[in-house]
């Protein structure tokens, strides 16, 4: 593939993945103020761009096998641990934003564990078996995931065990 489709397909495929997510925060939003039919129509389109970044990554060669998807995936949460939060953190620091300094925290700190995950999953595969996962919940304010029961208060953001969404 020539280098300016390329970079135009993995620009479009950022776009498109970026507008699949914000349709769908803007359908939750949309749910809790009593606008079922908005939030109807915001997770339809979020789908279609949905369709459009899978299009758009297939195009790109972007999916592989099990074994090489957990390995950029492990790449990616390991890039957000060393490099990228630390870098945003410290910026947001500089700047005093206290919101983007939450965030860039919260995730930096929820991110470190999703690697090993994918790890443990990783090896699974290549000795031919299925990931062994039990219960997984996330926290619903900074991300923190755990595989069995939660914390009582979560060890980021110290939110309630009623807090964590079961997958």
């Amino acid at each position: 593939m020539r280098d300016m489709t390329k970079a135009n397909l993995e620009a479009a495929f950022a776009g498109e993945s970026q507008a699949h997510m914000k349709y769908m925060l803007f359908a939750e939003k949309a749910e809790k103020e009593g606008y079922p039919g908005v939030a109807k129509l915001f997770r339809a389109i979020a789908y279609a761009e949905l369709v459009h970044a899978n299009n758009h990554l297939k195009a790109l060669k972007g999916i592989g096998d099990t074994v090489s998807n957990l390995q950029k995936a492990i790449d990616g949460e390991t890039f957000e641990v060393e490099e990228m939060y630390p870098a945003y953190k410290a910026v947001a620091e500089l700047q005093e934003e206290k919101q983007a300094i939450r965030s860039t925290n919260w995730a930096l700190e929820a991110e470190k564990g999703h690697a090993e995950m994918y790890t443990k999953a990783k090896q699974a595969v290549e000795s031919g078996q299925d990931a062994e996962v039990g219960d997984v919940y996330v926290c619903e304010v900074c991300g923190w995931t755990v595989e069995g029961e939660p914390p009582e208060v979560c060890p980021i953001c110290g939110a309630k065990h009623d807090r964590f969404r079961k997958f």
